[in-house]
């Protein structure tokens, strides 16, 4: 369904996957991979996204190296640079708004585990243009580099899960607070009985169906109704 794009950079050349609704235009969403990098499961997301009525573009943040191995998965985050990522997200966005494609008020960003916290970095970066942020089971992941809250001006839906050592409950909850102390829009769902993926249908160890629909649905709703307007 969907295409490569180049996004653009100077330097170390950043490329996306594309994916356009069936209609040929949409509201803009960019879709920020795990760390497993850009695998199987996050160009499905895109492509679920184009069938939703979305321009879905996931740029390739480790720039065509992808894992199934979780330690080699931790060393990819870690070694990234985190300013540059943040940078080519911001020229997902630019792009986006650039595409004829690409309809509506802003762009969103939905991003899961890593690229959660990375979605909510980009928020707080590009204000200007991002209007909403959907963050699956992810927030900041590195204890250097927390944003500037306050610049966000996106309305903000997450996911996350009950039984999560990674991203647990509490500091969801800490988020959750310190963002409403902000004045931010948003609703943080942690869904009860579930496992730090649950919406990942590649590993059926913890993909929970049900509670991937139901937060699928809420997902698509939420991006329709900040990008399109009240009434979509």
């Amino acid at each position: 369904m969907g295409t490569t794009v180049n996004l653009g950079a100077s330097g170390q050349p950043t490329t996306g996957y594309l994916a356009v609704p069936p209609s040929g235009s949409g509201p803009g969403v960019v879709v920020i991979q795990e760390w497993w990098g850009l695998v199987p499961h996050i160009v499905d997301v895109c492509d679920r996204l184009a069938a939703a009525g979305f321009v879905a573009l996931a740029p390739d943040l480790y720039h065509g190296t992808t894992t199934t191995e979780p330690d080699e998965a931790g060393k990819l985050m870690m070694a990234m640079n985190l300013p540059a990522a943040v940078g080519e997200i911001s020229l997902a966005v630019d792009y986006l708004i650039a595409a004829a494609e690409a309809t509506g008020d802003g762009v969103g960003v939905m991003g899961f585990c890593m690229g959660g916290g990375l979605a909510l970095m980009a928020a707080c970066e590009r204000p200007d243009a991002i209007r909403a942020c959907v963050p699956f089971y992810g927030v900041i992941p590195w204890p250097h580099a927390e944003p500037d809250w306050s610049r966000m001006e996106a309305s903000l839906l997450g996911h996350f899960a009950a039984n999560d050592t990674m991203f647990p409950p509490e500091k969801v909850r800490e988020l959750r607070d310190r963002l409403v102390a902000e004045g931010r829009d948003v609703e943080f769902i942690i869904h009860p009985d579930t496992e730090h993926a649950f919406f990942n249908d590649t590993r059926p160890e913890v993909y929970h169906a049900e509670v991937a629909r139901q937060s699928w649905d809420a997902t698509v709703a939420f991006l329709h109704r900040q990008l399109n307007g009240p009434n979509a």
